[in-house]
């Protein structure tokens, strides 16, 4: 096996579990996990952040990020209106999220991604076929890309962000119905 492949078949199940993940996040009960979501807004911004640098080289994936973030905050707006909010007995305060929304999500990061590779494979072979050769990094910067990538980290940044504030507004609400009893 060509010693180039090789990091393919660590990274496949990798991105397979990550997908499957993501997709079980999307659907069904979730448990409120405050810490959790936190680090997850804070790894969200710095991934934006340092994406975003890419921007100082070339413009349109600044802008192709950008208009993703955008879109992507107005989704995670949606989203965080349809989401449910539930007392389970045995996991505590739970969110119930849309999951259209999750599912297109899911759809256009793995299209993009399906998209990419399809695109990168024959640069890859050609690489391969020279040896010592290193395959070009062209096929990395599109900011359509960027754009998926800005959708999912404007949307998170903020579905979680507004899971916070709205939790705790749900918190007080049922303990004002409790304190009412």
């Amino acid at each position: 096996m060509p010693a180039h492949l090789t990091q393919y078949l660590v990274m496949l199940p990798l991105l397979a579990w990550m997908v499957w993940r993501r997709v079980s996040r999307q659907f069904g009960r979730q448990p409120i996990r405050r810490k959790r979501m936190i680090f997850r807004i804070v790894v969200f911004a710095i991934i934006g952040g340092l994406l975003a640098l890419s921007g100082f080289h070339h413009v349109a994936l600044a802008e192709g990020l950008l208009g993703g973030v955008l879109v992507g905050g107005a989704l995670g707006l949606l989203g965080l209106r349809l989401t449910r909010f539930e007392v389970d007995p045995a996991k505590g305060d739970c969110y119930v999220p849309n999951p259209w929304i999750g599912a297109l999500l899911t759809v256009l990061l793995l299209g993009r991604l399906g998209w990419r590779l399809m695109v990168a494979w024959p640069q890859m072979q050609q690489a391969s076929a020279a040896p010592g050769a290193m395959p070009p990094m062209g096929y990395a910067s599109s900011p359509l890309t960027m754009l998926v990538i800005g959708l999912l980290v404007g949307y998170y940044i903020a579905y979680f962000s507004g899971l916070l504030v709205h939790h705790r507004r749900f918190q007080r609400a049922h303990a004002g119905t409790a304190t009412a009893l």
